[in-house]
């Protein structure tokens, strides 16, 4: 009988979100609140699967802006900063909850929350990094390269030398970071183009991950559609997204997210309470998450419960065990076609335990139980059963298990709304673009005009224009621009960077630059502090 595989990939991504001009900055929350939720749950997930003999693999991408960020000291000093005030916060609402006794109960459920985070922190020495390449050397984590700034990369192929060093600084980055070489390629929000595969092989990449109709709408038509990976005509193969597996946890209408069990996002005592009680002695009043949040999901349109941690701890294992049926369903369906499938289901990792704060523990649950139903039929005649269970894998053990495939050639495509890129380019946010391509083509000319320039200085300069150019491109300036939740951060973002790197460039090319102005920026922008601005040339 043929045997089924299932690849999660967790795709760990935030922008480059650094203010040291200002002692507390808004947006720095979005990298606090994920470690807290998400990044720290998760590890401690593996590290307890690890310690219990638990097998699985799982396939991970950590973005070179969120490595850069889990590096900073500057951040690091500022999230204990940021654990100490909600650990204050939760003991003053066990205070103010005193004759309430399930408010008092869910107060003390979120400082033992805080304590716990801070505890695992210390306890790593502030290295999450660390923690992902043990995982790694444990052989049941694979860590995944993406883009250096996740640059939506069919919109900068106007430029083919920035596509190139969006994914070759990312390559260099994941090697200084993880000290090894990247097999795999995380597309940021799996945005593909023809053409593509070309660098991704040059940078000796061997797989990557689209949505599903950029396989199946491939030349020519996939045998096994979704199933299996199609190598490209340039070598490295592409591993199509089943969004069926996807949408029934990531979804919050039609998946597990929105269960009436499941703690509610929105209603956070941030903007309940009184300001100068929440955040005693702040010069700012603006509402924020505090990461309290008494509400369970309930009726999406009537009053909210208070939320019951164990009921909803409950559910997640209910829906671990139905998403384990399901898949398992679907690869007898598979089995039945007599070759080895693999479903392949990336999702967002700030999905588990951010946005669905029981995310981890469906995960942990889920995991623990297709482990446990292989090992039963182990112990029974796989006769008895007619099948045999499916298998975690990543698409590099996949690979190595699979080396013989059909070569496809892919069709463009993301995994954005309707399977396009309206999300990034729209009438919002379109007025980024020819900013964006003007830099890129200043940043190519002054790199080949300066390519066998030695003198410090100009590389000095390069590197911070490079810096600049790809702090600009991020993905995520557009899409918050065009949702609305952070439009005029993002439009400010974008703005600063090519502002200062116009600014450098006019400069440089003039032979009077600012060496006050370039210190700044250095100490402003200082991710990627060896990046190879001949990438550009």
């Amino acid at each position: 009988m043929a045997t089924g595989y299932l690849a999660l990939v967790l795709h760990a991504h935030l922008p480059f979100v650094r203010h040291p001009e200002q002692d507390e900055f808004l947006e720095e929350d979005w990298f606090f609140e994920a470690i807290t939720e998400s990044y720290i749950p998760l590890l401690g997930m593996m590290e307890r699967l690890v310690r219990d003999e638990v097998p699985f693999k799982l396939a991970m991408t950590v973005t070179p802006t969120l490595c850069a960020m889990l590096q900073d000291s500057l951040l690091r000093e500022r999230y204990v900063r940021y654990l100490d005030r909600s650990i204050a916060l939760a003991e003053c609402e066990m205070g103010r909850n005193r004759d309430h006794d399930k408010l008092r109960g869910l107060a003390e459920f979120y400082r033992r929350h805080f304590l716990e985070s801070r505890d695992r922190f210390f306890q790593w020495n502030g290295d999450l990094l660390g923690v992902f390449r043990r995982l790694r050397d444990d052989g049941c984590l694979e860590i995944v390269a993406s883009a250096a700034s996740h640059g939506l990369l069919p919109l900068l192929q106007q430029s083919p030398e920035a596509v190139r060093a969006q994914i070759l600084v990312g390559c260099d980055s994941y090697r200084a970071t993880f000290r090894a070489e990247p097999t795999g390629f995380w597309l940021p929000e799996c945005a593909y183009h023809p053409g593509l595969e070309n660098i991704l092989r040059d940078a000796n990449l061997r797989w990557f991950v689209i949505d599903a109709h950029g396989l199946m709408f491939g030349q020519p038509r996939p045998r096994r559609a979704i199933y299996a990976p199609g190598y490209t005509p340039a070598g490295p193969a592409a591993f199509a997204r089943d969004r069926d597996s996807s949408r029934q946890v990531w979804s919050a209408a039609e998946g597990y997210p929105g269960d009436p069990a499941y703690r509610e996002f929105y209603r956070d005592i941030g903007f309940e309470l009184p300001g100068e009680y929440l955040w005693p002695g702040s010069s700012s009043v603006v509402r924020k998450f505090t990461g309290i949040k008494y509400h369970r999901i309930t009726d999406r349109m009537g009053e909210k419960d208070l939320y019951d941690p164990a009921a909803a701890a409950r559910m997640a294992e209910v829906h671990a065990s139905h998403f384990l049926e399901m898949r398992r369903r679907k690869m007898d369906e598979l089995r039945a076609l007599d070759f080895d499938p693999v479903v392949v289901a990336p999702f967002d990792a700030e999905l588990f335990g951010h946005w669905w704060f029981e995310g981890p523990q469906f995960l942990e649950s889920f995991i623990r139980k297709a482990a446990h139903g292989r090992q039963n039929l182990r112990m029974t005649s796989k006769a008895q059963y007619g099948q045999e269970d499916f298998q975690l894998t990543t698409p590099t053990d996949f690979l190595a298990g699979h080396p013989t495939q059909q070569t496809v050639a892919p069709a463009g495509s993301s995994w954005g709304e309707n399977g396009h890129l309206g999300v990034w380019l729209d009438k919002t946010n379109s007025w980024i673009y020819p900013h964006l391509h003007s830099a890129a083509e200043r940043m190519t000319r002054v790199a080949r005009a300066c390519a066998r320039d030695e003198r410090p200085w100009t590389d000095r300069v390069l590197k911070q224009l490079a810096r600049e150019l790809l702090l600009a491109q991020a993905s995520d300036w557009a899409f918050l621009i065009k949702t609305g939740t952070a439009k005029h951060y993002a439009t400010k973002r974008v703005t600063d960077h090519v502002l200062r790197f116009n600014r450098l460039y006019d400069e440089f090319a003039g032979g009077n630059v600012d060496e006050g102005f370039l210190a700044n920026c250095e100490w402003r922008d200082n991710i990627f502090p060896d990046i190879d601005w001949h990438y550009y040339v």
